[in-house]
């Protein structure tokens, strides 16, 4: 044992690599490859713990203690953590210096139990001279930051399984079968992003004009726009309010009035220079990038969702090019500050940097403080030019837009002038004053490096465009030329985005930064926000969702109740709070909180259907169903209709007007085709609430037929007994993609209602190959073989041989390069070609023996050889997909981590 190796335990494969070429032959760094172990499925109780643990996995009458399970994903990897502890004489628990890395530590300390001393290893870079001083600088395990993690994941399987049933009785399932949720973070985000739209949803836009002109003197002229008419200010779009009304006193042109004044001015055509006022200005640079701000910089100035900058920047990290990438500090070492100072002199110059050092506050008390702010790992950062080719695409961005604000951070200000003149024009006996503002750098300082990107603002359309203005003097006459009238409207606040959601989410204290990318992915998975560009909009699913948790669980939704639960599992990090006492206050209830337990109880009655209902106007009731949003239209005889909404119109834009226009649309009715010759029996093609499709259907009356159009314009009604003399539902079939209800003929309605068709019998087994239609596309099947078709038109066309050269191929192997949207070289682990395609579930790499799926948020054409490369090897890492069966390794109670 005296000559055993040091094991370190580490999270990821690629982490694992780097850091054990860094400490030699004397250590053994191996990978957990994240969590080992998490709260059981109810199934993976057994009969004797169901009673204390069956319904959360976690016994609430005993100190809320959770039961825990090594499923068959990572018993593997026990195993081998286990055989490798045999031969050490020390573990060093090197697992990520946060919250869910010291709880990843302690869960390993108890499922491996080593008999060795054990130690926590800690570092927030992945180089050299930091793994061997953190090697050689360990500590005890924090107990205080798993008590946090533990008490953050108890309180969401609570918050998560009480809630969410009621979601499922009384709202259902997404559109497309999604199943619903609740969570702590996740439900106050849905609800900011519903309240925006119902802000705009209740905003009324105001219009106002304004005028301007180009003001020249020589060659120099310059835009001009009217602030003034006789001395009162002409109104902008911030003097008026949400619902259309003037905030304050001013003067409202309208388009006669500004048409009027232009048209005076114009013939004028002169304005006399009045006022001259030049104002210098400095501009501070921002604080180096924390785990927020990142994610928001990268989703305005490089399009990465918060989730793909995440993951790029995990990248980095394990790959030693960045600092840890979870972190809410904007702190800087003393090497990192003296690094970013000599590179911005070398190449900016001695007037790059001030003579003193930039320091910046921290907001937050959270424990992750305890990390530098993200910046270029190392004590002499290395530029983006000299890596570029060891990254790809999306790392290298990343980084450059790291190592640009960290050298910025510490840079001089930049220093301005902003001059604004004021002109007059006599506008026929009324005097029109143009204002016109130019903005001259003289020091530009840290904006050489870089500048902060923004969101879209409201009132950005009434800032003057920043130009350059010529020398001028009070006194002087320039002349008026190009003079318009320009007409404006308000608009409601922009829709949040991922950048500026994740900096609303921070701004009000709810979730953490680190867990934001996570979030927002899942309102997304959920189909209660999607993408139009980059903003968010949330679907109608999402305003049922709100409503009910508004309604019934108002605390759990409560902003600033959200918060002070955040706060509150910070004080337990700190130790300030106990984990069990915070439960039982938060479960069961306290004098300030009613308790979780005691809402669910006493719920009473849920209207279903008045929570699905949205007034719009007068006119309709906008309801969500399980194939979408539509309207109820009230008839007049009492009974209601059904209007379709479109996919695309988002809430806001379904107005009374706009609801009126679906209704008021003319109804397509049912089109005749033809006649199917082997029975008689009409053939109508119709536009349904799952889509277009063609129906087979008995003979109807010829007066009922609109001989111009083929529209049957009033079904027959048939006369029945019984239900069990029903006729049989007739024959119906979708239309392909490719077609349309409008030009769908005869021949093809015929060979859609042919479908399945039989392709031929396969001469070695004797089993049919049929083609089919299925939930994910065409794909042949023969007995419970099935392989997807590359297109629609080949279920009609398909032969025989070609059924039986695609079986011929293996089923998950190549084939042909046309499957393949990309294709690299060998694989260096495999030696195998490794192919991008697009699977049934989305996009994958893969080598013909590993499929690794390309993350939500990565853009197919940004995947390289070496991006596909590190997919696979992750993938091979973790193993293989977990199977029904789960390991019952419990722990319930953590004696064994007692503070030494």
């Amino acid at each position: 044992m005296a000559h055993g190796k040091k094991l370190v335990i580490v999270e990821s494969p690629t982490k694992m690599r780097s850091i054990q070429g860094y400490l030699g032959d004397g250590y053994e760094v191996l990978s957990s490859v994240g969590h080992i172990r998490d709260l059981a499925d109810k199934k993976d109780i057994p009969a004797d713990k169901k009673q204390a643990y069956g319904k959360y996995s976690i016994d609430i009458d005993n100190g809320f203690d959770p039961y825990y399970v090594v499923n068959d994903r990572k018993t593997k990897t026990v195993a081998e953590l286990k055989r490798a502890l045999k031969d050490a004489d020390e573990v060093l628990l090197a697992t990520d210096e946060d919250r869910e890395g010291e709880a990843i530590a302690w869960h390993l300390l108890e499922v491996l139990k080593p008999k060795v001393p054990v130690r926590r290893m800690v570092f927030h870079e992945i180089t050299k001279d930091a793994i061997v001083a953190a090697a050689d600088n360990t500590r005890e395990l924090d107990l205080d930051l798993v008590d946090a993690q533990e008490t953050r994941r108890v309180l969401d399987r609570l918050y998560g399984w009480d809630v969410s049933p009621v979601l499922w009785r009384k709202i259902g399932s997404g559109r497309e079968g999604q199943t619903l949720s609740a969570g702590r973070v996740q439900s106050a985000a849905t609800r900011m992003v519903v309240d925006r739209e119902r802000e705009r949803m209740a905003f009324v836009s105001a219009s106002y004009w304004d005028v301007e002109a180009r003001a020249t003197r020589d060659a120099d002229s310059f835009t001009t726009r009217l602030a003034r008419l006789d001395g009162a200010p002409l109104a902008r779009g911030t003097d008026f309010d949400d619902r259309g009304g003037l905030t304050k006193a001013v003067v409202v042109l309208d388009e006669d009035g500004a048409r009027d004044l232009a048209a005076a001015i114009e013939r004028t055509g002169r304005a006399s220079v009045v006022s001259i006022e030049a104002k210098p200005g400095t501009r501070s640079p921002k604080a180096p990038f924390t785990t927020s701000t990142m994610q928001q910089e990268a989703g305005r100035k490089l399009s990465m969702s918060a989730k793909h900058a995440m993951s790029v920047a995990q990248r980095l990290y394990e790959k030693g090019y960045i600092t840890y990438m979870r972190t809410d500090s904007t702190a800087l070492s003393a090497q990192a500050v003296q690094a970013a100072r000599e590179q911005a002199v070398a190449l900016y110059g001695d007037r790059a940097v001030p003579s003193n050092p930039r320091s910046y506050r921290n907001k937050s008390k959270n424990a992750q403080e305890a990390h530098e702010a993200i910046r270029p790992s190392g004590e002499h950062f290395r530029t983006p030019s000299s890596v570029a080719s060891a990254l790809d695409r999306d790392e290298s961005r990343l980084y450059d837009l790291i190592w640009k604000r960290t050298i910025a951070s510490q840079m001089s200000d930049a220093k301005y002038e902003t001059t604004t003149v004021i002109l007059d024009a006599d506008a026929e006996g009324r005097t029109a004053s143009f204002t016109a503002s130019g903005t001259v750098y003289t020091f530009k300082g840290f904006l050489e490096a870089y500048e902060e990107g923004r969101d879209e603002r409201r009132g950005d359309a009434d800032k003057a465009t920043d130009q350059s203005l010529p020398a001028l003097a009070v006194g002087d006459v320039l002349s008026l030329r190009d003079v318009e009238p320009k007409g404006h409207a308000t608009s409601p606040k922009p829709r949040y985005t991922e950048a500026s959601l994740v900096k609303a989410l921070e701004e009000k204290g709810i979730g953490r930064p680190s867990t934001f990318a996570s979030i927002i992915d899942v309102i997304l998975t959920r189909g209660y926000v999607s993408k139009r560009g980059q903003a968010l909009v949330p679907s109608w699913l999402a305003f049922s969702v709100v409503r009910l948790l508004e309604q019934h669980f108002a605390d759990l939704v409560d902003y600033d109740f959200t918060a002070a639960l955040e706060d509150d599992l910070d004080a337990i990090a700190r130790g300030e709070q106990k984990r069990v006492a915070w439960l039982q206050d938060f479960y069961f209830g306290s004098e300030e909180h009613v308790g979780l337990r005691k809402i669910v109880d006493n719920l009473g009655d849920i209207d279903a259907r008045e929570l699905n209902a949205t007034r719009i106007g007068d006119v309709a009731t906008l309801r969500f169903g399980k194939y979408g949003p539509y309207l109820d239209v009230p008839n007049p005889d009492g009974t209601s209709r059904i209007v379709n909404v479109p996919d695309d119109l988002a809430p806001d834009e379904l107005t009374p007007a706009r609801a009126r226009e679906l209704i008021d649309a003319p109804v397509a009715g049912d089109r005749v085709l033809g006649e199917n010759p082997d029975n008689g029996k009409l053939i109508v093609v119709k536009d349904g609430r799952f889509g277009p499709y063609v129906q087979e259907v008995d003979p109807v009356d010829p007066d009922a037929v609109d001989e111009a159009t083929g529209v049957v314009e009033e079904a027959p009604k048939k006369t029945t007994r019984k239900k069990a003399d029903a006729a049989p539902k007739p024959r119906t079939a979708s239309l392909f993609k490719s077609m349309t209800v409008d030009t769908v003929d005869l021949d093809q309605a015929l060979q859609l209602l042919s479908l399945p068709r039989v392709v031929g019998v396969d001469p070695e087994s004797g089993v049919e190959i049929t083609a089919q239609n299925g939930r994910y596309g065409p794909y042949l099947k023969k007995g419970t073989d099935s392989r997807t078709l590359q297109s629609e038109q080949q279920l009609l066309t398909l032969t025989l041989d070609e059924a039986l050269a695609i079986y011929a191929q293996p089923k998950y192997g190549a084939r042909g390069a046309s499957s393949a949207l990309k294709e690299f070289e060998a694989d260096p682990t495999s030696g195998k070609p490794i192919k991008l395609k697009d699977g049934r579930f989305g996009p994958y790499v893969t080598d013909g023996e590993t499929n690794a799926t390309i993350p939500r948020g990565e853009a197919v054409d940004d995947v390289t050889f070496e991006r596909a490369v590190q997919l696979l090897a992750d993938k091979r890492a973790k193993g293989p997909a977990p199977k029904r069966t789960t390991r019952r390794t419990t722990t319930t109670t953590r004696k064994t981590a007692a503070k030494k």
